[in-house]
């Protein structure tokens, strides 16, 4: 149950990622109040998950999903460019968090 809600809390840390890129700077409200209500949802479910699980472990796998979710989300939605070097980062972040877990 807790990796779940560590899924969770990483769904949304890309949700808001993506609303802030969509307020514009926080000019528009609708994304504004998103970017906000997903960061505290994001926070909150990782505050939960953090009680049984390693802190070292979780925030890494917290961010990485952050992290490799926003990237997708900005070659899918965003069409920004996909390069070797970003697919290799990718790998990289899988290859910490995995790194982190067995060494706990």
């Amino acid at each position: 149950m807790p990796l779940f809600l560590l899924l969770i809390a990483g769904c949304f840390e890309v949700s808001w990622a993506f609303f802030a890129k969509q307020s514009c700077g926080f000019t528009k409200l609708t994304p504004t109040l998103l970017t906000f209500l997903f960061l505290a949802l994001s926070t909150y479910f990782l505050g939960i998950a953090v009680k049984t699980l390693s802190l070292s472990t979780s925030y890494a796998l917290w961010t990485a999903i952050g992290t490799i979710g926003t990237l997708l989300i900005g070659i899918f939605y965003f069409h920004e460019a996909l390069s070797v070097g970003k697919i290799v980062s990718m790998v990289l972040i899988i290859i910490g968090i995995v790194g982190l877990e067995v060494c706990s």
